[in-house]
């Protein structure tokens, strides 16, 4: 199940003094803050989560698969994620195996 806005807020609500409403209020605002930095230009390094990079793509030349005729693609940025060590370490931990006990 995706974590939503919703889910956020009210886990903020849950684990903090604060009211639903300002939860929402703060979920929002970190949104917006990350937008308008991306939009911009400039990447956004959140430590011990990851990076989100702002990267520009140039034009070239891409194929339509119904007819197979060559097009030409606008240059665009993309968003790029790169999760930092700490998560990815997280995220791949192996649970240790306890060792199975022979039955005598």
């Amino acid at each position: 199940m995706p974590v939503t806005k919703a889910t956020l807020a009210d886990s903020i609500y849950n684990h903090s003094d604060l009211q639903k409403n300002e939860s929402i209020v703060i979920i929002e605002s970190l949104l917006e803050i990350i937008k308008s930095t991306l939009e911009s230009g400039e990447d956004v390094l959140i430590s011990g989560f990851g990076k989100f990079i702002v990267k520009e793509k140039k034009t070239r030349t891409g194929r339509n698969p119904q007819t197979e005729k060559p097009l030409q693609l606008d240059a665009r940025k993309v968003i790029l994620f790169r999760c930092s060590a700490v998560l990815r370490e997280k995220i791949n931990k192996k649970k240790k195996r306890k060792k199975s006990q022979k039955s005598r």
